[in-house]
């Protein structure tokens, strides 16, 4: 809930940002010139690449969601049985040994979904961000139906 609510924060504040910005950007078209047409056109740019980036990641959020739900109304999403240090953090070690596991159980099974959703979880536990999300991705694909390629 903490993660859904600082996101939900994130993208308002990001969202009043694109505004201002924009705001600005058609204040410099207004003005007419060609250097502030130019500079107006460029500021533009960047709050319609945010907003387009903001949608996209929102969009891998709620598929990841409705993995996570699907998962778990079989009972199959992963058990937290990671060790932690006293400050709380995972041990790299207990990571490591969880994610060598779902790393060979989605050898085992490479087209299935409920795997790679396992594997992107091990991976974000060690930390390993880019590769959590390349998982994640795949399996978001596998359960849509869409061809994956290797």
């Amino acid at each position: 809930m903490r993660a859904k609510l600082s996101y939900a924060l994130t993208a308002v504040v990001l969202v009043f940002y694109f505004v201002l910005v924009g705001s600005r950007g058609v204040l410099l078209i207004k003005a007419g010139t060609v250097i502030t047409v130019t500079f107006g056109v460029a500021v533009l740019v960047l709050p319609l690449i945010g907003v387009w980036f903001l949608w996209k990641n929102t969009q891998f959020v709620q598929r990841a969601n409705r993995l996570a739900a699907e998962l778990d109304a079989e009972g199959g999403l992963p058990v937290d049985e990671l060790r932690r240090l006293p400050s709380g953090r995972i041990d790299r070690d207990s990571a490591d040994e969880v994610f060598t596991r779902r790393k060979a159980e989605t050898e085992a099974a490479p087209d299935d979904w409920r795997t790679w959703f396992r594997l992107a979880v091990a991976y974000h536990d060690a930390r390993d961000t880019p590769r959590a999300r390349k998982a994640m991705q795949r399996a978001i694909a596998l359960r849509d139906g869409k061809p994956v390629s290797a």
